[in-house]
């Protein structure tokens, strides 16, 4: 039987992490797309992948480079107070909000949103 429970995701689009494995282990990067029912994240610029697209008529072929969805357990979110890794917890605040907050200092860890 195929285990059908939704992994929960408290990384957010916009959130620094760090890479923990693979070719790219170490490296920071911003998530671009989170895909919670994958249980996947993007992260700009990192696990490169490339398409490549036969000609069509008179268009010729070409490559096309994308960052593939990479597993969210293989990321660890950024201290905002020591830039190191740690995990995420969540916190209600006294007015009844709920707050992600950083497992090693206790910090809040806000989202940065661009805008465009």
């Amino acid at each position: 039987m195929k285990n059908t429970k939704q992994a929960k995701i408290r990384i957010l689009k916009g959130d620094t992490v760090r890479i923990m494995v693979g070719k790219d282990r170490g490296k920071e990067g911003k998530v671009a797309q989170v895909l919670p029912k994958e249980g996947t994240i993007v992260v700009e610029g990192f696990n490169k992948r490339v398409k490549h697209i036969k000609k069509q008529g008179n268009q010729a072929g070409q490559r096309i480079e994308f960052s593939a969805p990479m597993n969210a357990s293989n990321v660890q979110i950024l201290d905002p107070k020591t830039s190191k890794p740690t995990r995420i917890g969540i916190k209600t605040t006294e007015s009844g909000k709920r707050v992600r907050i950083a497992k090693k200092s206790g910090s809040p860890i806000q989202v940065e949103v661009s805008k465009k």
